[in-house]
């Protein structure tokens, strides 16, 4: 009789784990949507510029894409418990410090904190997942669960984001996080198991240090150089050395036994053209939703309310079409799947490109509705071509790529596309002139990568298999190496 009360108690186990794990990923989706809407506010409140709320953006993204690979093997060689946790901790207390800050400085601290925790919750959130479910195939409905209810704060953000901000200014948007971190915290430490991986890697110091370096330094040149001007010495040299961390970077990566970045990977051409695809739908997506509630706010005239519900056609078709994008790569092959993807995302953001203030919303939520199903389409495939061109031991790895590859587009995205629209305002141009050239750019890159893709991305025998062969992922969502191993098996 002692059976089923063990059974009944596992299963009570995992029902809790999934609900923690799901949780903490769901606060940071959220995190990542609903900062838009109360861009506005936050530009009014703090008074600062369109560099501010670019900075304000890109400085937690910017450490999220370069300590993800990291934070999940922090988790497996130090603990994915005490990863987690850690991770929740850092993100609640520098929500508080967001939520706190008197100057744009001390908002961009408090999301550089925010990016740090984030890079360790959300690796070590899936990982305890899997380590809790050894069975393949309950292990694969977990993993769908898991994306499928986190990705909710996608759609979520930008309404909380509007209904926040509308009625508490824009700290409030981070201390929503503060009960949902101490209620993970406080169930967490009693009711989550610990577990390690004895085989994992040594840590990548310097070439962590040297992939955040190289990268902030270049965001830091793209950011200021609108403002600064472009031929500044501090332009100049910010840009000068990111080629000098950058080329650093590759050669250390290139001698290291064990590097965060195998570079022979990229000698798979389906693994390279995949990432670099990935590259776009980061910045176009991250780029473009950057200004979405500036648009319907600034051009217009919109509330900050308002704002937040029209930009919602974007998150919500992702989370709606997102899980069907892989059974459709796996009928029909990768290729097909992602140059519809990213054609109808191109699609959409040149049609972005030509509303104006007189514009009804009836003739633009299609619009953003086109852009979010396209990228949809491409992004969960993607990461499938790429854990496809490798072995399946390193699916984990490759998968961790692709998810890191999106964020850095998505750092590069705010600041090339908000560089376009400084540079537009500074040749006299209007506001609403400088986003339809960003929607415009954004749009013209996506549609030529689609073309790349199409003509580029080898068609895998094993796509047209098993929908398992798949990762079961959604917008955001990240894949360990155990995860994707036992999906193969």
């Amino acid at each position: 009789m002692a059976a089923p009360h063990a059974t009944e108690g596992s299963r009570s186990h995992r029902a809790v784990l999934l609900a923690v794990t799901c949780l903490g990923q769901f606060m940071v989706l959220l995190d990542n949507t609903i900062v838009g809407a109360a861009l506005p506010d936050m530009q009014h409140r703090l008074n600062t510029q369109l560099t501010g709320l670019q900075w304000i953006v890109d400085a937690y993204v910017l450490l999220v894409a370069m300590l993800l690979l990291s934070g999940g093997v922090f988790a497996d060689r130090f603990g994915r418990k005490r990863v987690y946790l850690t991770g929740v901790a850092v993100f609640t207390a520098a929500s508080l410090v967001c939520s706190l800050a008197p100057s744009v400085g001390w908002l961009v601290v408090g999301r550089v904190l925010q990016g740090i925790g984030a890079a360790a919750l959300a690796p070590a959130s899936l990982a305890l997942l899997v380590a809790a479910h050894p069975v393949p195939h309950e292990r694969m409905k977990a993993i769908g669960l898991w994306a499928g209810l986190s990705g909710i704060g996608l759609a979520a953000g930008p309404v909380a984001g509007g209904v926040l901000t509308e009625a508490f200014g824009w700290p409030a948007i981070f201390l929503v996080n503060l009960p949902i971190g101490v209620v993970l915290l406080l169930v967490g430490l009693r009711h989550l198991g610990e577990s390690r991986n004895p085989n994992a890697p040594a840590i990548d110091v310097p070439g962590t240090v040297l992939s955040v370096l190289a990268v902030g330094v270049l965001t830091f040149g793209l950011i200021e150089g609108g403002a600064r001007g472009w031929t500044s010495p501090v332009i100049l040299g910010s840009f000068t050395a990111a080629v000098i961390l950058l080329a650093t970077f590759v050669t250390v990566e290139a001698r290291r036994p064990a590097p965060m970045l195998p570079l022979r990977l990229f000698r798979q051409r389906l693994f390279t053209v995949s990432n670099t695809a990935m590259i776009v739908v980061g910045f176009a997506l991250m780029g473009s939703s950057f200004f979405f509630s500036q648009f319907f706010v600034y051009v217009q005239g919109a509330s900050i309310l308002r704002a937040g519900l029209q930009t919602l056609p974007v998150s919500l078709t992702m989370v709606i079409v997102s899980p069907y994008a892989g059974r459709l790569a796996a009928r029909y092959g990768f290729r097909i799947v992602v140059t519809t993807g990213l054609a109808l995302a191109g699609l959409g953001l040149l049609t972005l490109g030509t509303v104006h203030a007189e514009t009804g919303y009836g003739n633009v939520w299609w619009r953003l509705g086109l852009a979010g199903v396209g990228f949809a389409l491409a992004m969960s495939p993607l990461t499938g071509a790429a854990i496809q061109a490798v072995s399946p031991q390193e699916g984990g790895l490759a998968s961790g790529i692709s998810t890191t590859t999106r964020q850095i587009g998505a750092v590069l995205g705010v600041a090339v596309l908000g560089a376009v629209v400084r540079t537009g305002q500074s040749d006299g141009a209007s506001f609403e002139t400088g986003l339809d050239n960003a929607f415009l750019a954004a749009g013209v890159v996506t549609l030529s990568t689609a073309v790349f893709t199409g003509l580029w991305l080898a068609k895998s025998k094993s796509a047209e298999g098993s929908e398992a062969s798949l990762p079961v992922t959604g917008p955001g969502t990240v894949t360990t190496s155990n995860e994707v191993s036992a999906s193969r098996r």
